[in-house]
């Protein structure tokens, strides 16, 4: 199995692979613009804890009463929050893709003032905690979520989803939009002196799912609440790059522990780009396949094998259905399904001389093959038998 080079990054001027002290404010500013992939925001919830929270055995309850989750009204939380936001908006690329983490008591204003800056709103994703902490005092239900944003830089921009890893992760089944991830605990919490070195360190299972389905590898995540590390930590197991802001130096310390001892595997294409090889692919037309004499100009097309819907090809690369209907095969395809979605490729079939089907699909693969395209895996016994077939 032959290794592949890493992706080159073409944001030389960042520092990649660092985490930059300061206070994110100033520090997005430095940044260069569209020079950022992914980013991912662990945010100030601003909690407005106004006591403290006790247990009915009587032991106190280690919340986040930290200086950097304090502030003095809604209006104030508002304000540095459009800040940063505008800033992350300005160095994210226009296929680059943004997740905000929050809990009920920001992630409403933040999604508001998310929308008013121009990011598009693709999903927000429901973090359930398997074990959360629970509701001591009896007077609301317990808080077992928190709520993601995902959001593209603006309404139609392209942006990296890898769909069928996702599947992967989920049984071969489309990923929901509810998580259910624990938080953390035992040998994952990182602890000092004996107690928990940062109130709100996320899951690394949290990072590992955002990150494997909206980035590449080669692509750079930017953290501008970096915290206990947990980003970069995830990027550097995935051969991503990243560039974490934090302010607070014993963080800083914390991060870079944690970093020191990921060992990643030496990056190979085969194990670390999970990315749709049929989605990145080179486009082909159904006149190319006429063109090259894959097809005929007159052949038979059957939708989902059924011999009674049949459709003739045009020599423009179009299709004719029996009630005179003329269009792509994907066209064609929605009009046989009462306007519903339709990949032509999938559902429409050749059908040869001794009554073999073959999706459409595959002679577009074989197609590609044959053109020695690097996005699909040879099969030239089947390639062979495909063309074959078609050429009668």
């Amino acid at each position: 199995m032959m290794a592949k080079k890493m992706p080159p990054s073409i944001s030389t001027d960042l520092p990649l692979n660092q985490i930059i002290e300061g206070d994110c404010l100033e520090v997005l500013n430095t940044l260069p613009e569209k020079s950022v992939d992914l980013i991912f925001a662990d945010p100030p919830y601003n909690l407005q804890l106004q006591q403290e929270l006790w247990r009915p055995n009587m032991t106190r309850v280690t919340a986040v009463n930290d200086d950097w989750d304090h502030f003095e009204d809604f209006q104030a939380y508002d304000a540095f929050s459009q800040v940063w936001l505008s800033a992350c908006r300005r160095i994210l690329k226009d296929s680059g893709s943004i997740w905000v983490i929050g809990s009920y008591h920001n992630i409403f204003r933040i999604g508001k003032l998310m929308q008013d800056l121009g990011y598009w709103i693709l999903n927000d994703i429901v973090w359930i905690k398997t074990n959360p902490m629970p509701n001591f005092r009896g007077v609301r239900f317990t808080n077992a979520h928190e709520t993601l944003i995902w959001a593209s830089k603006y309404k139609g921009a392209r942006y990296t989803f890898n769909h069928h890893a996702m599947k992967s992760l989920n049984e071969d089944k489309q990923m929901r939009s509810d998580w259910l991830i624990p938080v953390c605990t035992g040998t994952e919490r990182v602890r000092k002196d004996g107690k928990r070195a940062h109130s709100t360190q996320k899951p690394q299972a949290l990072l590992y799912r955002i990150l494997l389905a909206t980035s590449k590898p080669g692509d750079v995540i930017l953290d501008p609440f970096l915290g206990s590390g947990t980003t970069a930590v995830v990027a550097k197991l995935l051969h991503r790059n990243w560039v974490g802001i934090e302010k607070e130096s014993h963080y800083i310390e914390i991060a870079q522990e944690r970093l020191s001892q990921v060992k990643p595997v030496p990056y190979q294409d085969i194990l670390f780009d999970v990315s749709d090889k049929k989605r990145t692919a080179p486009r082909v037309e159904l006149s190319q396949l006429l063109e090259d004499g894959w097809l005929k100009p007159g052949d038979t097309l059957f939708f989902q094998r059924n011999i009674s819907q049949a459709a003739r090809i045009k020599a423009n690369g179009k299709i004719i259905l029996a009630d005179g209907f003329e269009g792509s095969i994907h066209e064609a395809g929605r009009r046989l399904l009462n306007g519903s979605p339709c990949n032509g490729w999938q559902t429409w079939f050749c059908r040869t001389e001794d009554g073999n089907f073959y999706p459409l699909d595959d002679v577009r693969e074989a197609y590609r093959k044959s053109h020695s395209d690097p996005f699909v895996t040879p099969n030239e016994d089947r390639d062979d038998e495909i063309k074959n077939a078609l050429k009668g």
